[in-house]
This record gives C-alpha cells, structure tokens and sequence, in this order.
C-alpha cells in the first residue's frame, strides 16, 4: 500500500477513486510521564515521553485508514491529512487522526 501526503503520484496514473478513508487514535498520557516530560522541558530538553506517545498514535490511526481503504479494494492512499489535538480535561488525551483517499494507481 502506497501511503503519501501529495495529490498524485509522480509517474503513476490514477485508475480508480474509492473515497475517503481515516484513522483516529487517541491515547491518555500517563501521569508519571507528564510529570518527567514537564522537568525536561523545563530543562530545555526534548519529551521524549510525548514524542513517543504522539508517534504510537500517528501509526495507529494511518493503519486503521489502511485497513479501510484495503478493504475498498485500493492500492494506494493519496492526500494524506495528518491532523495532532489534545482532547479531555486539561488537554490528558492526546487524538491524531489521519485522512486521504483511497485509490487504485496502476502497477
């Protein structure tokens, strides 16, 4: 499956549009890794503890848009909107949701 954020495919030719496809994921950060997030940042350092909470989350939601438009029957995901928000109480949630359209592109 061909995953990309641009419109087309350079020296491929679209055959079919199958629609929309997407994929949420949100995940609640853990209380401790908030707490050592927060010191690093202070320190200047980078989260970690965020970053990989936020990549877990990118991956989920871009393969359950996979699984969608693989069930359409699609070999390629063109469009590809990556989208990052913090939901719940305080902002303890972290959502990512991913859309694109499902394609076939010719082999």
């Amino acid at each position: 499956m061909l995953v990309t954020t641009t419109p087309t495919i350079e020296g491929k030719k679209v055959i079919k549009y199958l629609g929309l496809v997407s994929g949420e994921a949100i995940l609640g950060a853990n209380i401790f890794k908030d707490i050592f997030a927060s010191i690093r940042d202070i320190a200047g350092g980078r989260s970690g503890a965020y970053e990989k909470e936020l990549r877990k989350a990118k991956e989920i939601a871009i393969q359950e848009m996979t699984e969608q438009a693989v069930e359409l029957g699609a070999n390629a995901i063109i469009g590809i909107d990556i989208d990052y928000e913090t939901v719940g109480q305080g902002g303890s949630m972290l959502m990512v949701s991913a859309n694109g359209t499902a394609a076939v592109i010719e082999d």
